[in-house]
């Protein structure tokens, strides 16, 4: 078979950009052609022939290039016998052997071609090798189309299955538990033998499917549950399972805040709430996709909550302010970050910690209620946020954040007394007496730790492009990044930390408003009560935001402004308390069997509760109690922004002591740094 020639001559018709042409000159690099109308074209010969209707009128396609990564892996004694045969095909094509020696027998200008196959065969078969004439005319075809490939033996290259020769029916039957095994509790290959033998019965009737034997069967399970973890951890075995079938595609971003992961995950730390009581912490992060900075990371009891998320997105955009004790060389001045050039855009950059503050354009969140509420949802929408879901149960839509979770692990809270390891089988002995470290101490450590162990390390999925082997730091690649997005502050003032608080929906009465068997009031209310809102969507009810970590009062929006309305039992509770400490109050109320509706026995019940917490002792079916009032503490303890006298909030017209606005603040790096010099 001819084929087609490797070089472009004048004269030639090819077809190129659906239309026949002629080649009529070719002078280096570039070919002129011209079309049947008269109509020529001067193209690049690599274009020209890399165009996917580019074709030689006339000629053969070009056989296929021989496969020689799969001749390398072919036994030793296959190749050797291919290129046996390639030596005779050789000579009796060309009258000359390999080894450049002529013999009149296979001379192509005395001899046919049939007459020299014949030759062949004969010499062979006197060698002790019986081939027949066929044989060598279809070795000689195969030679012609495949090159080498064609001649080797095909035996050699069936493969073997995993399976081997067991019924298909015992193969289905496998698969199908070794699926069933994904959320089940890990087991035993005998428990699977047993539960596709009774399968099988129950489907196909008793002895009527053939069943291997026991080591063939055992065989049969290893192979098909290979990288399923089927008999391994029972985790690693659901992680595996949730993995996309599809390829992998990495999550890009060119600029800062174009797109940011968050989540929230329980700390591997015990943590203090309180002499005595321990608990796990939630960390709560943001992650910066384009250059894995971590914007804010907060640190809660376990059970975060929609404010701490929202809260979360306005430490993103305060600059970190440096904290006293801290070295200087955190400082934004001395690090690789265009200090000088971020301070001419936000003077609060003047005394800020090296790390970058990053605006977020999307956020990608999974479904957890936390994220999905409409507090957390309409932060958002306020701060001009969009929200991105991951798809549910496929954690790689979201995995630099999940990945990030592990170098936090190994890179910081394996260092800590305390430290659990990442389940049970990790953890060390007595790790509850280890514990020395609270919420607030842990994360002035881990703000530290941010700023001095994880923005100036060097991360290995930030490559310079003009130099890949070195690998960047989030602060490397912000400053490479922020000269060509550039960066635009967004100013919080106090009462945007109050839009971000939870909100419900409330009547003001003559007795004020009722928020889960609590009584809210303030004579700043008394304009308001049995009269409408306005707003005919919530049924003309007012609209009320509370601090789920402090219930001892809650914020109406009026038409003149914001008014804090106090619990009218607040007296009788001593410290703080939040939600889960209130529920858990009521539910100590029911076990007693008092009325856990009635407001002056909860208030008393949660005194009581928050007194026995602090001073104990604890009996042992109190430790729920004491953990959920101590929780209420911290949380209420840390939970807040530090105020800022460089942001205060004009008063509302109204003029009461139980009304006023309250004046929560944000982190202002040049106000706070001025009050520690």
């Amino acid at each position: 078979m001819a084929q087609r020639d490797s070089v472009l001559r004048v004269g030639d018709w090819i077809v190129f950009d659906n239309t026949e042409h002629q080649v009529v000159a070719v002078s280096g690099t570039s070919v002129r052609l011209r079309a049947g109308d008269g109509v020529e074209t001067v193209v690049l010969a690599a274009y020209l022939m890399g165009s996917a209707d580019f074709e030689v009128v006339g000629s053969e396609p070009r056989q296929p290039m021989t496969p020689f990564g799969i001749l390398d892996s072919l036994p030793e004694s296959a190749l050797a016998t291919a290129r046996e045969w390639e030596q005779h095909i050789i000579e009796i094509t060309t009258g000359v052997a390999p080894d450049g020696a002529r013999r009149a027998t296979y001379d192509p200008l005395t001899r046919t071609q049939h007459e020299r196959d014949t030759a062949k065969a004969a010499e062979l078969t006197d060698a002790g090798r019986r081939v027949g004439v066929r044989t060598l005319q279809r070795l000689r075809a195969n030679y012609a189309e495949q090159g080498l490939w064609g001649l080797v033996d095909q035996r050699v290259l069936r493969e073997s299955t995993a399976v081997g020769r067991v019924d298909e029916r015992v193969v289905t039957a496998v698969r199908r538990e070794l699926d069933a095994q994904t959320g089940a509790s890990t087991g035993t290959r005998s428990r699977v033998i047993r539960r596709v033998s009774k399968a099988l019965e129950e489907e196909h009737g008793p002895d009527v499917v053939p069943l291997p034997g026991r080591s063939t069967f055992y065989a049969l399970i290893e192979a098909l549950s290979t990288g399923r973890h089927s008999f391994a951890s029972a985790v690693t075995r659901r992680q595996a399972a949730n993995r996309p079938a599809r390829p992998f595609t990495p999550t890009l971003a060119a600029r800062p805040g174009e797109q940011i992961q968050i989540d929230s995950t329980p700390l591997d730390v015990m943590v203090v709430l309180e002499p005595g009581v321990l608990s796990r912490a939630d960390l709560t992060i943001a992650v910066d996709v384009a250059t894995r900075t971590i914007c804010a990371a907060v640190l809660r009891p376990v059970g975060t909550k929609a404010v701490d998320a929202a809260l979360l997105l306005a430490r993103m955009l305060v600059p970190e302010p440096m904290r006293p004790g801290w070295s200087a060389t955190l400082a934004m001045s001395a690090s690789r970050l265009p200090h000088d050039r971020l301070m001419s855009v936000d003077e609060r950059m003047a005394r800020a910690a090296a790390k970058p503050v990053i605006v977020a354009d999307t956020i990608t969140i999974d479904g957890g209620n936390v994220f999905i509420s409409e507090t957390f949802t309409r932060a958002c929408e306020r701060l001009g946020i969009s929200i991105q879901r991951a798809r549910k149960r496929t954690p790689t839509d979201k995995a630099i954040v999940e990945a990030t979770f592990g170098s936090i692990n190994t890179l910081w809270c394996q260092h800590l007394p305390g430290y659990t390891g990442a389940n049970t089988s990790r953890r060390g002995e007595r790790v509850d007496e280890q514990a020395v470290w609270t919420i607030p101490e842990l994360q002035e450590l881990l703000d530290e730790w941010v700023i001095a162990g994880w923005q100036p390390r060097p991360h290995d999925s930030l490559r310079d492009p003009d130099f890949p082997r070195r690998a960047l730091s989030p602060n490397d690649a912000y400053a490479a990044m922020v000269a060509a997005a550039g960066y635009l502050p967004v100013m919080l003032t106090g009462l945007d930390y109050l839009e971000l608080l939870p909100v419900t929906w409330r009547a003001i009465n003559d007795y004020g408003i009722r928020l889960d068997y609590r009584t809210y009031d303030a004579k700043a209310l008394e304009p308001h009560r049995r009269q409408p809102s306005g707003n005919a969507a919530k049924r003309d009810l007012w609209e009320v935001h509370y601090d789920p970590y402090d219930l001892s009062q809650v914020f109406v929006r009026t038409p003149n402004g914001w008014v804090t309305a106090e619990w009218t039992h607040k007296p009788m509770v001593s410290a703080p308390f939040a939600d889960f400490t209130w529920r858990e109050a009521r539910r100590l109320l029911a076990q007693r069997g008092v009325d856990d509706t009635d407001e002056t026995n909860i208030a008393r019940a949660l005194d009581d509760l928050l007194t026995r917490s602090e001073n104990g002792p604890v009996r042992p079916n109190e430790r729920a109690g004491r953990r959920a009032a101590a929780r209420g503490r911290v949380a209420a303890a840390t939970h807040r922004p530090p105020t800022s006298d460089a942001e205060p909030v004009e008063p509302t017209s109204i003029e009461s002591v139980e009304a006023t606005v309250i004046p929560f603040g944000i982190f202002d790096a040049a106000t706070e740094a001025e009050k520690w010099r």
